[in-house]
């Protein structure tokens, strides 16, 4: 077939193709119960033309789009035209990867979200069979069965946590250790798959990850579901000639695509904390080296203890290294003894042992001697020793040479790309700068903000010292005086958990609604805020972004400040980048705040009948602030209020009389 004949199959199928969405979603979906959403439509459209072309798209969708419906149709369409045209160089049978960041809508997809379209579609003579797809996750999530067995024999005999006991032996049955409870981290750590798997493993035959993976391979599968840093571990594997961890793909969904650079952050630094020395002691014993172990373990605890005590404890925050004498004495003790050791087990211990013990060499080279594009920092977590990270100050164009230069379509999608008025930060972040094959597309929400979203901005508001108390007793009057004014029914944000826990303090005694406080990891508080009435809840860090508060739940959005990052040793050698100080601001810092503000402001409004009030008791957000033209161009158009009284009037023309019972 000649060229001239290849394009014009290509343009009637694609043709065909894009009919085919307007069926599905202005008549099969619809008779299963869904919305007809027009920008839902029309995103479908712009990522369907994207996978054929070949192009790069950077889907900004609003709230109550449905963007996963969008890119799961757009793909199902693009693999059922590749296959009308078998014999033509459309022809593709490999499957398309789907990277999230959240297991929960992994397993969305996986059981819920492609099993109801398969069904749609197979019903209306669109698909010949089931559309298959498989969790693709790395090796740390499942157990080795050689590992378990030792573990549950070290602990024969020897008091232990019921429950976590349990935890372990119900693995027997289920080797994907996301799927059971109350198993320690310790545990997961000792029996899961190791990172070098020994192929002399005397369980290989019958092992049950080698089973999955078998499986996973299988040709028919069409999708493959997994989360950001495992596509990275993918590319980097690919990129160094290694054994690819995915089947190689033809085309790249990337849903929650603003935290792709952050998995890259994390994927493509290195760290060592504490509890990889316990774990590789641990190992060490196993092999009968007690006295390496033991070495180990002394060395460790002391280097850990230094630089914890040569540093300021700040918990959840990353924490630039000081190079004070003595953490330069422990490190280069610590690497010593790491070099004697490997010299002195040379032969005698497993090659994934000697990997672990050598990666453990190479951060505290870094510490010692870091390169030109790294940034040394500290990552604190309450109770333990500081973890040593190194991050690569070249992520952008990390992520443009294995991910984007290897020429696959791909769709990014996020109801947090776009910043202000554009995609800039976001080509910026993700290596897309220089990309020729990126398209912008930004899908409106189909909630009408305008008729149920109030924002107030408050002229009130004074000026106060960041951190003080007069600041915590300004805010909590402002707070007290919307919760009353909203019947409770209310979520307050912060950027800030000991700002929280202050303002809290100060109003735990002086409303009349049940309040709940949450800190990090507390989903069953957010359950609790779920089942009272009209309740306060006082949130902070995850709360920002994933929490769906629907209904009369919350009818009143209080962001306390508006939510810039907190300085960083990432950022300041970001800041070297920037002639000046505001160019820095301009570029950076105002667009993560547009983003993250957002992704707060998607807590107001979850379907098309809420209403909310939307308050931001930030002065430089009010109208002569700093950024009053920054908040406003980041959120959609509503009504403005300045006065208390609007805020009860609001509400009170849109609550029913059960809303106050």
């Amino acid at each position: 077939m000649n060229d001239e004949k290849g394009w014009g199959y290509r343009n009637y199928y694609q043709k065909k193709a894009h009919q085919e969405i307007d069926t599905i979603f202005l008549t099969l979906l619809p008779q299963q119960g869904l919305s007809v959403r027009n920008e839902q439509i029309r995103l479908c459209h712009e990522m369907l033309d994207a996978l054929f072309s070949g192009k790069i798209a950077l889907c900004d969708a609003g709230v109550g789009i449905g963007k996963t419906y969008a890119y799961l149709v757009a793909c199902i369409l693009m693999r059922r035209y590749a296959t009308a045209l078998h014999g033509t160089y459309l022809c593709d049978h490999r499957p398309v990867v789907i990277s999230t960041s959240s297991i929960a809508l992994q397993e969305a997809i996986l059981k819920e979200y492609l099993p109801f379209l398969s069904g749609v579609f197979l019903k209306a003579g669109l698909l010949e069979s089931p559309i298959k797809a498989v969790v693709r996750k790395g090796k740390e999530h499942f157990v080795c069965d050689y590992r378990l067995e030792s573990r549950l024999k070290a602990i024969e005999g020897k008091i232990k946590n019921e429950r976590q006991r349990n935890a372990l032996l119900s693995l027997k049955k289920i080797y994907d250790m996301d799927e059971v409870s109350n198993l320690s981290n310790f545990d997961r750590r000792l029996v899961c798959v190791p990172k070098f798997c020994p192929k002399e493993c005397p369980g290989r035959k019958d092992c049950r990850y080698q089973e999955y993976l078998k499986q996973a391979k299988d040709p028919d599968v069409f999708f493959q579901i997994c989360n950001h840093n495992y596509l990275l571990a993918d590319a980097s594997h690919r990129a160094k000639g290694y054994k690819p961890l995915l089947t190689s793909y033809r085309a790249l969904v990337v849903d929650e695509a603003h935290k792709l650079p952050e998995a890259a952050r994390q994927m493509y630094g290195k760290s060592l904390c504490f509890e990889d020395i316990l774990e590789l002691s641990y190992f060490l014993e196993r092999e009968h080296l007690v006295k390496a172990a033991q070495k180990l373990k002394s060395v460790f605890h002391n280097l850990f203890y230094v630089i914890c005590e040569n540093h300021t404890t700040q918990e959840g925050l990353a924490q630039a290294f000081r190079k004070t004498e003595e953490c330069m004495i422990v490190l280069a003790e610590g690497y010593s003894v790491l070099q004697e050791l490997l010299e002195k087990l040379k032969g005698a211990v497993s090659g994934w042992i000697k990997n672990r013990l050598e990666e453990a060499m190479e951060v505290l080279a870094l510490f010692q001697h870091p390169g030109k594009w790294d940034v040394l920092h500290l990552e604190h977590e309450r109770g333990k020793f500081p973890q040593l990270c190194v991050t690569s100050r070249k992520i952008p164009d990390l992520l443009s040479g294995m991910l984007w230069d290897q020429g696959f379509p791909a769709i990014l999608t996020s109801g947090t790309l776009r910043a202000g008025n554009g995609f800039t930060r976001t080509r910026q972040e993700n290596g897309l700068e220089k990309e020729t094959r990126v398209r912008e597309y930004s899908a409106r929400s189909p909630f009408d903000y305008e008729k149920n979203c109030l924002l107030y901005l408050p002229q009130t508001l004074k000026w106060a010292k960041h951190g003080s108390q007069e600041e915590a007793n300004m805010l909590a009057k402002h707070i007290q005086r919307l919760i009353c004014s909203t019947y409770g029914h209310t979520l307050v944000l912060f950027t800030s958990y000991s700002l929280m826990g202050n303002v809290y303090q100060i109003l735990r005694n002086h409303l009349p609604f049940p309040m709940v406080e949450v800190w990090r990891n507390a989903q069953e508080e957010i359950l609790r805020f779920k089942t009272l009435d009209n309740a306060v809840l006082f949130a902070a860090g995850s709360c920002w972004e994933g929490v769906d508060f629907p209904g009369d739940i919350v009818s009143s959005l209080i962001i306390v400040r508006l939510p810039f990052a907190v300085p960083n040793p990432l950022s300041e050698a970001e800041k070297e980048n920037y002639e000046t100080l505001d160019d820095y601001i301009r570029a950076s810092i105002v667009p993560d705040m547009q983003k993250k503000l957002r992704q707060g402001f998607g807590r107001a409004i979850r379907t098309e009948s809420d209403t909310c009030v939307v308050s931001i008791l930030d002065h430089r957000a009010i109208a002569g602030g700093r950024y009053h033209d920054d908040v406003l161009c980041a959120l959609p158009t509503c009504q403005m209020a300045e006065r208390i009284e609007d805020v009860e009037a609001f509400i009170r023309h849109r609550k029913k009389e059960r809303y106050y019972m």
